[in-house]
């Protein structure tokens, strides 16, 4: 899922991070970003691993910069995980899949507890 200008506000985006049954995982980038595209099969490849048990949001600074400046978001890549609304979790530029999968592994649930 990717944030588009008019789609989602960022009140919207609080609800979606507070209101998901799921993790929230949050790429934070932007279109001139070098470490940005190259995180960004890292991250399509989280998602389709981890379908049923996480969400992925891509977030453009530059159209939503009222959403990175609420996270204080300061360098890109950000990739943050939200577990009910909070952040609990923050890495910054670009990671390696196996980082990232070690980190989110920490808050989700088993797979067999996920679909209940």
């Amino acid at each position: 899922m990717t944030l588009e200008p008019g789609r989602i506000l960022p009140s919207s985006f609080a609800d979606l991070v507070s209101s998901s049954p799921i993790p929230v995982l949050v790429d934070f980038w932007a279109e001139w970003c070098g470490p940005c595209r190259m995180v960004g099969p890292t991250i399509e490849r989280l998602a389709r691993d981890y379908t049923g048990r996480l969400l992925t949001v891509k977030v453009n600074i530059d159209r939503r910069p009222q959403v990175a400046e609420r996270y204080e978001v300061q360098s890109i890549p950000t990739i943050m995980l939200f577990w009910q609304g909070e952040p609990v979790m923050r890495l910054l530029g670009a990671q390696a899949y196996e980082s990232i999968k070690r980190e989110i592994e920490k808050f989700l649930p088993p797979p067999a507890a996920a679909g209940r």
